[in-house]
């Protein structure tokens, strides 16, 4: 008797039965280009990371360890293991704030999906444009639903859902590039989900909060490797009363709903759910963002006419980036959402320029910190995590009066995508950053075009300094 007949694994069986079975033929044009888009950015972010302190740090400490020259570090021309690769390419992508989030299920996907995919293009090699989409839909399609699943109570009893939820859409991909049949993509997704493992105080200033993503994209590589070999993994890592995933992610069974893991395959496409960003910090700033600058278009006003600024919004963007601004690093400035309403009143922006090491303690910042405060509205956290990002945001100024602006979706988001050009603009600042401009549209062109590419591996060439 195998171990699969004596486990009840409807859910974890159904991702799998999901991702083997998947083909570009049955991916609709939509989520064909938006897919393209998505690629395109989370590599414009990765490219963009390799001079930082943290990631030049990450890169030193792997070359100390590993002579290996399988696959390449993107945006320079260090080589390193599979395994390394996808740990560091997924730090690169989460490396400054920059790169894309599914709202509801609260998860970079882009960070955590590609870098396994192209560890397995690089080591495996025999993929073209078309398989290599179909591969990262897979991966784009799960770590979203899981997150779903999971629901708001997951970050807000503390654990990073990149770090997470996150080895899903890892293993997923690579599980697709590589081919796996059912029974070997359930082991792959259960020997990812075994690795899971992440803390949300990673926010408040370590480097570390940079390399969850990596780590996640690590395990799920892993999870796909060894399943492809025969190696098992918990077969019903979801669903398991005692130590599954959600049972153990999640505080009480009536916190998860795991009927959202196999809902609508082939008809609901999460892969249209996920947002890009537009500022360099954490998505759930980014409605507050949007908010000032609407507020500012129709009345231009100075730091020095207000007096405060209130914010109300879900339970979870109080606690994720409410709490009081302590100086101790960028990670903690680019997350801290007073700090960021500061930066976006004192500096007219909040990109990537506006953000350094020099700035962490910046006075006028911080002064202009204490000025906001952020409250709950109960009646936006019981929309749920659909619209946890909501918030409407009062800028009360020195002469008495009150300027208000709501917003529910963020430029960018999936109710109100970027067009083609913006993200392609912000791809070629952001990969100009560590490759020639040729190369960069190069890059652009292959992935814009990827089911005319012959061989996947161009990319992997396109994305390292040569």
């Amino acid at each position: 008797m195998s171990h699969d007949t004596v486990r009840d694994n409807p859910y974890t069986r159904g991702i799998a039965k999901f991702v083997s079975g998947l083909k570009y033929d049955n991916i609709p044009d939509e989520v064909r280009e938006r897919i393209k888009l998505l690629i395109l950015d989370s590599f414009g972010c990765a490219l963009y990371a390799p001079y930082l302190e943290w990631s030049q740090i990450l890169m030193k400490t792997v070359a100390g360890l590993d002579k290996s020259d399988q696959c390449g570090v993107w945006g320079t021309k260090q080589r390193t293991s599979a395994p390394h690769a996808a740990l560091i390419n997924g730090t690169l992508t989460q490396g400054f704030e920059l790169d894309d989030v599914h709202r509801r299920g609260i998860l970079h996907v882009g960070a955590v999906t590609l870098p396994s995919l192209m560890a397995i293009v690089e080591t495996k090699g025999s993929m073209d444009g078309k398989e290599f989409l179909r591969a990262a839909v897979a991966g784009y399609e799960i770590g979203p639903r899981v997150g779903v699943c999971m629901g708001n109570e997951h970050i807000t009893q503390g654990w990073h859902s990149g770090a997470t939820v996150g080895v899903f859409s890892s293993a997923a991909g690579a599980a697709a590039g590589l081919k796996l049949n059912e029974e070997q993509t359930v082991h792959a997704l259960g020997v990812a989900g075994t690795q899971a493992a992440g803390l949300m105080a990673a926010q408040f200033g370590g480097m570390v909060k940079r390399m969850h993503a990596g780590r996640s994209s690590q395990s799920g590589l892993y999870g796909a490797l060894l399943a492809e070999q025969g190696f098992t993994g918990i077969t019903d890592v979801l669903e398991s009363e005692y130590g599954g995933f959600c049972t153990t992610f999640s505080r009480s069974q009536d916190r998860f709903d795991l009927e959202i893991l196999n809902h609508g395959f082939g008809d609901v496409w999460e892969t249209m759910g996920i947002a890009l960003k537009f500022y360099s910090c954490v998505g759930t700033n980014h409605t507050t963002m949007d908010a000032l600058r609407n507020i500012r278009e129709r009345r231009p006003f100075g730091v020095d006419d207000v007096k405060e600024v209130i914010i109300y919004g879900s339970k979870v963007t109080v606690e994720h980036v409410g709490w009081e601004y302590k100086p101790e690093g960028v990670t903690s400035a680019q997350l801290n959402l007073p700090f960021c309403v500061a930066t976006m009143l004192i500096e007219g922006d909040c990109f990537v320029d506006q953000f350094s090491e020099a700035i962490v303690a910046d006075p006028a910042r911080m002064a202009f910190a204490t000025k906001v405060r952020t409250i709950e509205d109960p009646g936006i956290t019981a929309k749920g995590p659909s619209y946890r990002h909501t918030v409407k945001v009062e800028v009360h100024f020195n002469d008495g009066t009150i300027e208000k602006e709501s917003v529910e979706a963020a430029r960018g988001s999936e109710k109100h995508f970027a067009s083609d050009a913006d993200v392609v603009a912000k791809f070629e600042t952001l990969a100009a950053k560590s490759l020639p401009l040729e190369q960069v549209g190069e890059l652009r062109d292959a992935i814009l075009n990827l089911e005319d590419l012959k061989d996947a591996s161009d990319i992997a060439r396109l994305l390292v300094q040569q």
